[in-house]
């Protein structure tokens, strides 16, 4: 484990921001972190990254104490924040050349390292260009380049695609399935639902500080429910007479009633039969499956606390 949390605790003042949560990262894997504002989020990262002191806890990263070795951790990783991290006055390929030099890499090898990442990260056509002419998406892609200098056994993603548009988003989820290959560990936080079940190897959904669910993206949607059955009505009595007939969940503004099936053509039919033998009619008819924000919903059904951090 590249990572080893146990027992974590934050607080500032009476506001429990961290109640004593427990996380355990495999290396070379990407590992999410779910939760709405104020759950927790952030400020586990401001730990592991040795930005914020725990209140009390086991903190491991990379086999280094957090707390008594913060160097030493500051040595194996890298950290992206919610922010591009960049100066808009110089060149792509200026400002990865400077981070090279301030992670003493020396003018030589940092610009080899400098010219490696822009082909890496699709930027050698913008590499001479101010990075105030940059669109969002390339500004964020540099942002992780220049995390990527020193070649970090694990990086920190807080938040990395936000307020990028669907095709820059895929670019970065496609440079974040690189590093993996390459073997770095990446912690991720994300609010996008869609991020973390495409990209992450196992998810932590955090709540109030605490950790409300954990597992692969898959056994998460298990543990909310089934594949589900949707029945659409042409009026409310008939959505009220089904219901009497199979039970299941009613909305009556959609007129929809939503059943459990087991997603089988068997079912369906028997279900229609069902009806029909009660001179029921079904206006439509669909299935799916339970999804991450089916999973982020049941979980954070109540409000956050109040004054809680991120």
């Amino acid at each position: 484990m590249i990572v080893e949390v146990e027992g974590l605790k934050k607080a500032y003042g009476d506001n429990v921001v961290l109640a004593g949560i427990d996380l355990h990262v495999p290396e070379g894997s990407v590992y999410a972190l779910l939760g709405p504002n104020g759950a927790g989020k952030t400020t586990t990262v401001r730990i592991l990254t040795t930005l914020t002191r725990p209140d009390a806890g086991k903190v491991l990263v990379a086999g280094h104490d957090v707390v008594r070795e913060p160097a030493k951790v500051r040595a194996e990783i890298s950290l992206t924040g919610q922010h591009a991290a960049v100066d808009n006055e110089q060149t792509g390929r200026e400002n990865l050349v400077m981070t090279g030099q301030l992670m003493h890499l020396g003018r030589s090898a940092a610009r080899r390292r400098a010219d490696q990442l822009l082909e890496r990260f699709d930027l050698l056509d913008a590499m001479h260009r101010r990075v105030k002419t940059y669109s969002g998406g390339m500004r964020r892609r540099l942002d992780l380049a220049m995390s990527l200098v020193a070649e970090p056994k694990l990086i920190f993603l807080d938040e990395p695609t936000t307020g990028l548009d669907p095709a820059s988003r895929t670019t970065m989820w496609d440079a974040i399935k690189e590093l993996v290959r390459a073997g770095t560990t990446v912690v991720l936080t994300t609010q996008y639902l869609e991020e973390a079940d495409r990209l992450a190897d196992w998810i932590v959904l955090i709540n109030k500080g605490a950790v409300a669910m954990s597992g692969t993206a898959d056994s998460l949607k298990a543990q909310v429910g089934g594949e589900r059955m949707e029945l659409t009505f042409d009026d409310e009595t008939s959505v009220l007479r089904a219901a009497e007939l199979l039970g299941g969940q009613v909305n009556r503004e959609r007129r929809v009633l939503d059943l459990p099936s087991d997603g089988t053509a068997a079912h369906v039919h028997s279900v229609l039969n069902h009806l029909e033998a009660f001179r029921v009619s079904v206006a439509r008819v669909s299935s799916h499956r339970p999804t991450l924000d089916d999973v982020f919903m049941a979980v954070t059904a109540d409000r956050p606390r109040e004054g809680a951090n991120a």
